[in-house]
């Protein structure tokens, strides 16, 4: 049988989605200039927005993706769309942050008091994604750690502190899911290897936290991607050290959490660090989600098979590096057909929804 295939976020927004995309389709829009409440008040945005949720959930079922995302049709920012649904944080006085190792600078929202979890929102957001398809739909949730480096505190004084908290909010929605019946569930995590001390050091315990109560049957997954660059088709955009997924490898794999996924199309890893998840799933990214190029179903299968070389078909997963956000909807499309073919190809144990 295939490898089980999933897409990792975001994906690129049907037209009439009234929630403004992060991507324009040539750079990214700064978080300031975007009008972060467009369309979502009304009964018609709503309805709409429900729309293209089910259009893009569809669409990855229809090209044979096993676990599919809701695409954060809802998201003007993956980050921030979280935020707002959690006490403490205020969007109403933006303080500047430069972020991603001096990559990106934004405006960003400010802790003005404790965080914790708002009215349930993920829930209906998920329902409405899993009523597109009979394939497990999965959640994505932006990590504690994450949400750190892209907001600033005016209360805590302590990162750590706020840390713990924003992790316990987040457990609150993802716990809120799971008695849904949402049975994937993914982490995002880019921080674990902007800066693997923290991740290794404050990252794990607060994944426990993330997590914490979430019984067995529920597919615990922390995504950590190397970067978006600014404009599709820049090659050489700073990402994190080459070296960095090896520093939290063996954490990870005594880690709560049943798969991590990680980039390796647009720069590959050496495949020996999959032997380290002696116990976790890898779910590995075979296409580059910032580049025009449509890879090959024979490099992506080669790619694959030279994967299994080194871990047990029956944890491997195949997805994008990140989300496709950037690719705009035939590129998505191209690539997806390429991944499950290669997928297919390769075949193993998989164990299909």
């Amino acid at each position: 049988m295939a490898l089980l295939t999933t897409t990792i976020g975001s994906y690129p927004k049907p037209p009439y989605a009234p929630v403004p995309a992060g991507f324009d389709g040539r750079t990214w829009i700064p978080t300031a200039h975007a009008d972060h409440q467009v369309g979502v008040s009304t009964d018609r945005n709503v309805a709409d927005i429900d729309r293209a949720v089910h259009e893009v959930v569809s669409e990855q079922a229809g090209l044979g993706i096993d676990v599919p995302t809701d695409g954060e049709i809802r998201r003007e920012h993956y980050i921030y769309y979280h935020c707002r649904r959690l006490a403490g944080f205020d969007f109403t006085a933006l303080v500047p942050r430069v972020m991603r190792d001096g990559g990106w600078s934004d405006l960003v929202p400010v802790t003005t008091g404790r965080v914790s979890a708002g009215d349930p929102f993920l829930v209906r957001d998920w329902q409405v994604a899993q009523a597109a398809t009979d394939r497990p739909v999965k959640a994505t949730i932006p990590g504690p750690l994450t949400i750190l480096a892209s907001t600033a505190d005016g209360w805590y004084g302590d990162e750590q502190r706020r840390a713990s908290d924003v992790a316990d909010a987040l457990n609150v929605e993802i716990r809120r899911l799971v008695a849904a019946g949402c049975r994937w569930i993914q982490v995002d995590e880019p921080v674990f290897v902007r800066d693997p001390a923290l991740a290794n050091e404050d990252g794990i315990e607060l994944l426990a936290r993330c997590f914490h109560g979430v019984a067995g049957g529920v597919q615990r997954i922390v995504h950590i991607c190397c970067g978006y660059p600014s404009t599709l088709d820049e090659h050489d955009y700073p990402k994190a050290d080459p070296d960095s997924y090896l520093l939290v490898a063996d954490a990870l794999d005594s880690a709560p959490v049943d798969a991590v996924s990680i980039e390796d199309a647009h720069r590959h890893n050496n495949l020996a660090l999959l032997e380290r998840f002696t116990r976790t799933t890898v779910i590995l990214g075979v296409v580059d989600i910032a580049s025009s190029r449509v890879e090959t179903t024979e490099e992506i299968t080669a790619r694959l098979r030279a994967a299994l070389e080194h871990i047990d078909a029956a944890r491997l997963m195949v997805a994008p590096d990140c989300g496709l956000i950037m690719l705009g909807r035939e590129l998505a499309r191209a690539k997806q057909r390429r991944l499950v073919a290669a997928a297919g190809a390769v075949g193993g144990p998989a164990t299909r929804h």
